[in-house]
């Protein structure tokens, strides 16, 4: 591990900007558990243009007061398989866009889900956190404070 990385301090719960979507201030749960991120989406489907596939959605819902009636389009998306916490395994596409934390611009993949029954429409897992951050879980929201902390070198006992 190299000396002096910046680690970002983030709580249970942060407000992330989603940019590529136009989405600002969206609560994310900060999920440890979870290997992969994923977002609230709605009437995902599979389209053919011009002899190419691409994926249309909409992200949230007209009951989400950051929910904007936009239309996204993605010609770069996969597929996989992801074990819900409920224990079932279920087909989810994929997709990559970027996130804005600490004014930091960070691209991840996303899954995409209906999340309408969760309290948070975005979910940020391991993927994601395991480079930059540090989780504090009894904290909430300390992103938008601006908190850094410098991880030094670790010595072995």
């Amino acid at each position: 591990m190299p000396k002096n990385k910046e680690i970002l301090l983030i709580g249970r719960k942060e407000n992330i900007d989603l940019p590529e979507l136009k989405l600002k201030i969206v609560s994310a749960k900060i999920d440890t558990g979870a290997y992969s991120s994923s977002i609230h989406c709605h009437e995902i489907k599979k389209v053919l243009r011009n002899n190419q596939e691409l994926l249309k959605f909409k992200v949230l819902d007209p009951k989400h007061t950051n929910y904007n009636k936009k239309i996204f389009v993605f010609k770069d998306f996969k597929t996989t398989k992801v074990k819900s916490s409920n224990g079932k395994s279920e087909k989810r596409f994929v997709i990559k866009t970027k996130v804005k934390i600490y004014g930091k611009i960070i691209a991840t993949d996303f899954t995409l889900t209906d999340r309408s029954d969760m309290k948070y429409p975005v979910l940020l897992g391991r993927k994601f956190l395991k480079k930059d951050f540090l989780v504090d879980v009894s904290k909430t929201n300390i992103s938008a404070k601006g908190k850094k902390y410098i991880l030094g070198t670790i010595k072995k006992q």
